[in-house]
């Protein structure tokens, strides 16, 4: 059969509506509930014990909006339409934004090891190196002068090993202040002035602007491998932390169950709030886990496990949403069970 010009243009422009609808890049990005994966391949302790059931690690998928997925996101429960400026920091590219991503999930990793080896009373020792820049606040003064990836090793010629060395350095001045930032930023050195700030809303302390994850080097008598791939953020941590512990020890925590949660951990095994936790009570309820833990925050009215609870209770789970505030709450919830 001969087409017709009128067949073949209206052909041609079907086909560009198409292209248009699913690869045209909208300033949104989706976020929905990602995968569960069980830790016992990701994470490895060098002569650990084996457990009949599973710790599971909660992802959440983030995609660029197309104009079909936006429609699809307005009518799909559980989805979430972010406008790109705020999952996305302005003049940030995705491969930097990836790696401060990376350097949150090395530091959360870090972070799990030593918990779970102080706690299982495993030797340990920790060399700190420096800081990292990972996030800088809009209208702050580091804007303009500091970048995501910037290696801060010292403060008006004080050496800087942690995060908190800033911190307690920079609290002991007043907002107009000028301190003098020695940075490596892509195998260069600078050193860079800044004036500090009050924070909007806490007057009280003063700052840059700028969020940190601290460079360590934690060793351990018996190694761990941690097979993360591109996974990044901080809010595996507390997941990272049990299935350490379990290979650590003989008793088996997860007696035959699959165990699935979330929450940001610190070194001291204080458990922190995550976004996104509802599609991550999705994906663990998808494989079939049978306990999600959620940070508690001390019983904030807008907790994550209150959310978590209340997202389980929409999709009729059987999944037990337990809310924790520390590592120790979690472990001894196993241990009980």
């Amino acid at each position: 059969m001969k087409l017709s010009r009128k067949h073949i243009l209206s052909i041609f422009f079907v086909g560009i509506v198409s292209v248009f609808l699913v690869s045209y890049q909208l300033p949104y990005y989706i976020y929905k509930p990602g995968h569960a994966d069980p830790l016992n391949d990701m994470v490895v302790v060098n002569g650990g014990y084996t457990s009949e059931g599973d710790m599971h690690l909660v992802t959440i998928s983030s995609n660029r909006a197309t104009p079909i997925y936006y429609l699809l996101t307005k009518i799909l429960p559980h989805q979430e339409l972010v406008p790109a400026e705020k999952a996305r920091p302005e003049g940030i590219t995705d491969e930097e934004y990836m790696h401060a991503q990376l350097q949150m999930m090395e530091s959360s990793q870090e972070a799990s090891i030593v918990v779970a080896y102080e706690t299982a009373g495993e030797k340990i020792t920790i060399d700190y190196n420096g800081i990292y820049v990972i996030g800088i606040i809009d209208g702050m003064p580091a804007e303009g002068k500091l970048e995501i990836g910037d290696y801060i090793t010292a403060v008006d010629g004080h050496k800087i090993s942690e995060a908190k060395d800033l911190i307690e350095y920079v609290q002991e001045k007043h907002p107009e202040d000028t301190i003098t930032l020695e940075v490596n930023r892509k195998e260069e050195r600078k050193e860079i002035e800044i004036e500090l700030q009050a924070f909007d809303d806490l007057e009280e302390k003063v700052g840059v602007g700028i969020r940190l994850v601290t460079d360590r080097n934690v060793n351990v008598e018996r190694s761990v491998d941690f097979k993360s791939g591109n996974i990044g953020g901080p809010s595996a941590g507390l997941m990272f932390s049990l299935e350490i512990y379990d290979q650590l020890v003989e008793e088996d925590l997860t007696k035959g169950m699959k165990i699935a949660g979330t929450g940001e951990i610190d070194y001291d095994g204080q458990v922190g709030r995550i976004g996104g936790v509802d599609k991550k009570v999705i994906a663990a309820d998808r494989e079939g886990c049978d306990i999600f833990f959620a940070p508690n925050e001390q019983g904030r009215e807008d907790s994550n496990y209150k959310l978590a609870k209340k997202t389980a209770a929409e999709i009729n789970t059987k999944m037990k949403i337990v809310p924790i505030d520390t590592f120790e709450e979690a472990l001894n919830y196993l241990s009980n069970m």
